[in-house]
């Protein structure tokens, strides 16, 4: 409401300043026609036309052709409504197309044609009035379309500027969600791994409470250090979804590769998960570093869903394939009886199936014909 208010005192202003200015104009073509003009009468016309003309002056904001017309049938009384006839014709090729403009104008060159045939300016020939006649109103109309132009393309530029903003901060915007997500999950897999470490250590103390006081101790000590990094994996889960400006995970921590698949069979067969693991990958080094992520992704999923469902059991693990075929991954287990050892959210697959469609390859999963549940990925691997 005030930002209306300052527009409008605004424009009240710039009417009063044109007035004035176009005002004293017109005085000075009236004194400079009375000079030359030795018939009587003409003082009281033109001071009369003058006032009506400038008066005009403030309704060519709302009504610009209407009010350049009405001055330029003034200009045909008086040379008094001159000045304000040429800010009409000015102002209407500003604001309107350019024939709106030209029939404005050439009613401006009617209008003060009219004016030179019976009250003409003493020593200046009608044909050279003429000429200058159409060349004041002719470089009127193109002054006033050039500025349209030139405004019309600031605001074009300002217009795109604007929207190119926009849409880089949208970009940016999404590309941070994207990220913010993706780094999630990342951690939810490796937090699901840590916590399904947890739940089978504490199922052994569970079940065997007659277990040697060094043994009850290792385990002890391998929940407390897991519980630990549990938090600190949790702990940085928070930060990645409250914290919209995060690019990295906190501490710098690398994305796994398939050289940390090793480690990973070794860390579940430390928790007591019987593996059998068969590896025949060629050329391993040139395996394109997200194939290799999403491989890892795959066997930690399937090690995470065969302790909860299907704890004490051996696990297979078969990963095999070579440069321009694929990277097969088979990671099979026997079912279990039914009772998950830790719960989980049910969506694990999903978004496994969902991180292997989108780097290209097909994931299965399902129970055997021989009942066992096994897991089978594909992944592309290009020359």
């Amino acid at each position: 409401m005030e930002e209306i208010c300052a527009v409008s005192r605004r424009d009240r202003w710039a009417n009063v300043v044109a007035v004035c200015a176009v005002g004293a104009l017109t005085g000075m073509t009236i004194f400079g026609r009375q000079a030359g003009d030795l018939q009587p009468g003409w003082l009281a016309l033109d001071v009369v036309v003058g006032i009506v003309a400038c008066g005009l002056i403030p309704v060519l904001g709302r009504y610009p052709v209407q009010g350049a017309l009405a001055q330029a049938a003034l200009a045909m009384l008086s040379p008094a409504a001159t000045p304000p006839s040429t800010v009409g014709t000015l102002t209407v090729a500003q604001r309107r197309p350019v024939r709106t403009a030209a029939l404005v104008a050439a009613a401006g060159v009617v209008g003060h044609f009219v004016q030179e045939l019976w009250r003409p300016i003493n020593g200046l020939d009608l044909g050279w009035f003429i000429v200058l006649d159409v060349a004041v109103h002719a470089a009127l109309l193109g002054w006033g379309q050039w500025m349209q132009a030139r405004r019309q393309l600031l605001n074009s530029l300002r217009e795109r500027a604007l929207r190119a903003e926009n849409e880089q901060g949208r970009r940016v915007a999404e590309a941070r969600t994207l990220e913010r997500t993706k780094m999630a999950r990342e951690m939810h897999d490796v937090l699901a791994h840590r916590l399904s470490l947890l739940a089978t250590y504490a199922g052994a103390l569970e079940y065997r409470p007659d277990s040697s006081p060094e043994k009850l101790a290792k385990a002890a000590g391998v929940i407390r250090t897991g519980v630990h990094q549990a938090l600190e994996e949790l702990r940085e889960v928070i930060s990645v979804l409250r914290d919209s400006e995060i690019d990295e995970l906190p501490g710098g921590r690398p994305q796994p590769t398939f050289g940390d698949l090793a480690g990973l069979v070794a860390e579940s067969r430390d928790a007591g998960t019987e593996i059998r693991y068969a590896e025949t990958v060629a050329a391993a080094e040139s395996l394109p570093p997200a194939t290799g992520r999403t491989a890892y992704r795959v066997v930690q999923e399937g090690l995470t869903n065969a302790r909860k469902h299907a704890a004490g059991h051996p696990v297979t693990l078969v990963v095999d394939g070579k440069p321009g075929e694929s990277l097969r991954i088979e990671l099979s287990n026997p079912s279990g009886n039914g009772v998950p050892l830790a719960p989980g959210s049910g969506t694990g697959l999903v978004g496994l199936t969902e991180r292997v469609h989108l780097a290209g390859g097909t994931l299965d999963h399902g129970r055997a014909p021989d009942g066992r549940f096994r897991l089978e990925a594909s992944l592309p691997w290009p020359l």
